[in-house]
């Protein structure tokens, strides 16, 4: 098979002159919805300064190219976050898949890691978004993950991993799509994530929730929505449900619930009942029989934080952790205008490299993943090479 080699191609280092030569690292969001390294910068009066950050924003307005001030940012990459979902976890779930002696039992362990990528997130605070090009790359054992921004407007982001030895791949294309209600932001995050299972023919497709940042009358961000998982070759399927609470506070948090069945006799087989963040269980239609399927404290408890092991294998210079070094560094130390400079720098780099390439007639196109637009998910991400090259962040 023929691998990534992450290395440096056409004009990078042009187009990332005055990146740092060190990456900024942080903890991956915990259960509570923050992490060690995003908690420290908090501001008081949190709910009120986001209120006012959307007071001159129309309802129904499309906030895709809406630029938060660093205030409201973790020090990290979106493309960072989505990666965390992937290579930060601490119980092998994806194993699981690639090991079930049935499919049925693959399956349900395709479902379990389905539900392990819905993580927290703190109220009043987001990610950067990525700039063109940009990269992020990290191993965890011998599963290796690369991410790409495919696209800036709209935003597109692809995500490949592979483990040859277990003979799992991981392909992901995600465009969020965020939008001002007048009392909560709701993105909806269109795309597909699939889990492929080469030694048994399998392929397990599935979307994600909707994502709600509610301001009033009570303040908080939760996952809802239907998120259905298909395996075509078995026949299975999953209809995951997530629930959040009523506009006044009443009803679960964090609930979901739903079924597995098989679609070709659709006969349900198993009813799934539960917290994400907690426990989820399954129940066997035809005995009765209730056994855990998704425990969140052991998949999601003790998650260590990437570290750059080998210096001399190098970083792109298009490396998430390289490209915001500088303003998560500063949002670390609570240097507000240090942050505002070093992110204003980005930007401004950024607009200067569109503007040279739309004066020189140049267009743009990934390095690792060939972007097409379609009717049913906006757009799909292909891998070029087969295998992801093993990277120098590692957990």
């Amino acid at each position: 098979m023929v691998q990534y080699r992450v290395e440096e191609e056409g004009n990078i280092n042009n187009e990332m002159e005055g990146i740092p030569a060190e990456p900024i690292l942080t903890a991956p969001m915990t259960l509570e919805g923050d992490s060690d390294n995003a908690s420290s910068h908090k501001a008081p009066g949190i709910v009120p300064k986001v209120i006012s950050l959307f007071k001159s924003v129309r309802p129904g307005s499309d906030l895709t190219k809406f630029q938060l001030p660093p205030t409201f940012n973790m020090p990290k990459s979106q493309l960072q976050s989505y990666g965390e979902c992937v290579y930060s976890i601490g119980e092998d779930l994806l194993g699981r898949c690639a090991e079930g002696k049935s499919s049925l039992e693959r399956f349900n362990a395709a479902v379990a890691w389905c539900i392990s990528t819905t993580r927290p997130v703190a109220f009043g605070m987001a990610p950067f978004n990525p700039i063109l090009g940009e990269t992020h790359h990290v191993s965890m054992g011998s599963l290796n993950v690369l991410l790409e921004q495919v696209s800036h407007h709209p935003p597109v982001s692809a995500l490949h991993a592979t483990d040859e030895g277990r003979g799992i791949e991981l392909i992901w294309c995600h465009t969020p799509v965020p939008r001002f209600t007048g009392a909560a932001v709701e993105g909806v995050i269109q795309g597909y994530r699939q889990i492929r299972l080469q030694n048994y023919g399998e392929n397990y497709v599935m979307g994600c929730p909707k994502l709600v940042i509610r301001f009033l009358p009570i303040p908080l961000v939760e996952w809802v929505g239907n998120v259905t998982v298909r395996c075509t070759e078995s026949g299975l399927e999953a209809i995951l449900t997530y629930k959040g609470q009523s506009i006044l506070g009443f009803g679960g948090n964090r609930v979901i619930k739903g079924k597995v069945f098989d679609s070709l006799t659709k006969t349900t087989l198993y009813e799934l009942d539960g917290h994400w963040d907690k426990v989820v269980t399954k129940k066997e239609v035809a005995t009765g029989k209730v056994s855990i399927l998704y425990h969140a404290r052991k998949a999601l408890a003790g998650l260590r934080t990437p570290v750059l092991k080998d210096k001399k294998q190098g970083l792109l210079p298009s490396e998430s952790s390289l490209v915001w070094a500088e303003v998560s560094k500063a949002i670390l130390n609570n240097d507000w205008d240090s942050a505002r400079e070093a992110k204003k720098r980005i930007e401004e780099r950024e607009r200067k490299l569109q503007r040279e390439r739309a004066s020189n007639g140049i267009s743009w196109s990934p390095r690792y993943f060939s972007l097409v637009r379609t009717k049913e998910n906006g757009w799909e991400c292909s891998p070029k090479k087969s295998l992801v090259h093993a990277a120098p962040i590692v957990i």
